[in-house]
């Protein structure tokens, strides 16, 4: 068979031949073209050794002990790998030796899974390990023994499930069974390695079904045992499944793209076993969005997310029950429930809610008050919301007040927000160098100062599901509502 391949990836594999060398592209961009998509990355294996790649391009990088020359070709980076095999794996991640030299059936061997062990050089198909039937059978089978590969390089349990979920392939039964068998193997793997494939998992089209295998393989429960415990955890009249069936629902039904919102929407309930209070319908399950975003923050610290992605999706789970009822709360009640889930994160937040009802068998994804809720939001952002949209700033508050530099500054400009959120007529300068002469910065309560915005919405959103749900408190509301 001929496949058309891009221009600058002919020309390096010509440039290699016309060196007396072998050279195919490789693994998972064969795998796609074969499926009919288009190839993410490109890979090629060659008999050259770095020392001749580099020699065969004018433009080159080297500085790894696997073989790898990245070749810059037309503006694009090209990774160009030595034939090489692999003894020994201590660490179950990395080989303790690296061989050049080999033969492409050699280099071949150590890969994966046969669909990702297939190569091309223009002409020819070389498929060792019959990786096109099993393209066709739709099926992820590890090259060789599943256990040795597995032993070889622990991390590949999770590429098994991850490759199912992005391709909608089964797991051959050996090849799946050696998973189970060697699962204690992903120990050794570092967080950010399982951080990266559990992103990827999320990420796919069918996360729902990775994340089950996850757990049906026995690996989430050694890397996530804070969602380990959702399972089989039942909830209450609002909830028809299970908290862990309905975090996996959630997540799928997520609309963002952003895979951090679709994390948070299975992390959203990850706090229920230890909030749950009482049996059968009635159960409850307070404060469970304060557990949930503590525990979300421990393993993405475990993980080693960069800090901003925890905050971002811890932040979202804190505040995924906020309460909305039509009619009941005021413009300066929306603006502070803006002020407390950031601007930034609505939409995030929006999709989230989204997810969270669907998850729970609700027919409409957008109930009519969360519609109203979305357009009120929006109508308030015209409104001062933070400090930095009053009238007047900090070189204004030191001008007319004499203090320096520092965090009273900060203290005055929170104190006068909080009277503009309540009215947003009183954001004039006159009304603001007013009062800002009239405050004493002695009599600031400084924590106080700093939550009172989170607080009033907090204590607004308390009162009014007092009234409503007398009973139920968070839980309650946010369940008839998602």
């Amino acid at each position: 068979m001929i496949i058309k391949l891009p221009q600058h990836i002919e020309f390096i594999l010509n440039q290699l031949k016309a060196g007396g060398f072998e050279a195919y592209i490789v693994g998972g961009c064969v795998r796609d073209i074969l499926l009919d998509k288009e190839p993410k990355d490109w890979d090629i294996t060659t008999s050259a050794l770095p020392q001749d790649i580099e020699k065969a391009f004018t433009s080159t990088y080297y500085n790894n002990k696997f073989g790898t020359v990245v070749a810059l070709i037309e503006g694009e980076e090209v990774e160009i790998t030595t034939y090489r095999s692999e003894v020994n794996y201590s660490d179950k991640r990395h080989p303790d030796e690296v061989k050049f030299g080999v033969s492409l059936e050699e280099d071949l061997k150590r890969r994966d899974f046969t669909i990702n062990a297939m190569a091309y050089d223009g002409q020819n198909m070389i498929d060792l390990f019959k990786g096109k039937a099993d393209l066709k059978k739709r099926t992820i089978r590890a090259v060789g023994d599943a256990n040795e590969r597995y032993q070889e390089d622990a991390l590949r349990m999770m590429r098994a499930i991850r490759f199912a979920a992005q391709l909608d392939f089964q797991i051959e039964s050996k090849t799946w069974q050696a998973i189970i068998k060697n699962k204690e193997l992903i120990k050794a793997v570092s967080g950010e390695r399982i951080r990266d494939e559990l992103m990827k998992i999320i990420s796919s089209d069918d996360p729902f079904y990775g994340m089950w295998l996850m757990k049906e393989s026995g690996l989430q429960a050694i890397l996530l045992p804070e969602l380990e415990k959702n399972v089989g955890l039942a909830q209450n009249k609002h909830h028809p499944y299970t908290a862990y069936y309905h975090a996996l629902l959630s997540m799928a039904f997520t609309p963002s793209d952003d895979p951090l919102v679709k994390l948070a929407a299975l992390f959203h309930d990850i706090g229920k076993p230890q909030t749950k209070e009482g049996e059968g319908e009635d159960a409850s399950f307070h404060n469970h969005e304060i557990v949930s975003s503590k525990l979300t923050r421990r393993i993405m610290r475990r993980l080693k997310f960069p800090k901003k992605n925890i905050d971002r999706v811890s932040h979202l789970i804190r505040h995924h029950m906020f309460y909305y009822n039509i009619g009941e709360i005021t413009d300066a009640g929306v603006r502070r429930i803006l002020v407390r889930v950031g601007k930034h994160n609505l939409q995030d937040l929006i999709d989230l809610r989204i997810g969270d009802r669907l998850g729970s068998a609700c027919a409409k994804a957008k109930p009519f008050k969360l519609v109203e809720l979305e357009k009120r939001l929006i109508e308030v952002q015209k409104d001062p919301i933070d400090t930095n949209m009053l009238a007047i700033d900090g070189h204004d508050i030191m001008k007319l007040t004499d203090l320096p530099p520092g965090r009273e500054i900060g203290l005055v400009l929170n104190q006068l927000l909080d009277e503009v959120l309540d009215d947003p007529k009183l954001n004039t300068r006159e009304y603001l160098i007013k009062r800002a002469k009239e405050i004493d910065i002695k009599k600031i309560d400084i924590k106080g100062v700093k939550k009172s915005v989170a607080a009033k919405a907090k204590k607004l959103d308390s009162d009014e599901l007092k009234k409503q749900f007398p009973d139920g408190g968070h839980m309650m509301s946010a369940s008839k509502d998602s």
